[in-house]
């Protein structure tokens, strides 16, 4: 048996007060740490039913190890969708979809059967990050 577990992880986010708005309004996460300011502005989010998971959204390619062509190449690939992800699960998958749809979040899936046997949608956060959400049964 492992005692390791999740604690947090990170996402990368352009706009901070977008990133509240779908995050915190339309997905119903608390926000746990909210610190800096302007374009150097982390937000620890999570699910309040679930206090030792958390989600950071973080400036992208603030490390000082990273070259500029590379936070180039980072900033073209989160406009296009393909820098970072996350899988979040719901038994209220289609309830989900619903609020996130009415919520003017961008829509990149519908709910559908997957061929690995998950059922699913997705969607894109303010930032480009593909969300997609699994159903639980």
């Amino acid at each position: 048996m492992s005692d390791i577990t999740i604690h947090w992880t990170f996402l990368p986010h352009t706009d901070p007060e977008a990133s509240l708005a779908f995050y915190r309004d339309l997905l119903g996460f608390e926000v746990r740490k909210d610190v800096g300011g302007g374009a150097m502005r982390w937000i620890t989010v999570g699910p309040a039913d679930q206090p030792g998971v958390s989600l950071v959204l973080e400036p992208p390619a603030i490390d000082p190890g990273i070259t500029e062509e590379e936070q180039r190449t980072i900033t073209e690939m989160m406009a296009k969708g393909t820098y970072a992800r996350l899988v979040l699960g719901t038994a209220d998958l289609d309830g989900v979809f619903d609020r996130l749809k009415s919520g003017g979040a961008e829509l990149v899936q519908e709910p559908a059967e997957q061929q690995w046997g998950a059922r699913d949608c997705a969607f894109r956060d303010p930032a480009g990050n593909l969300i997609r959400f699994n159903e639980v049964r």
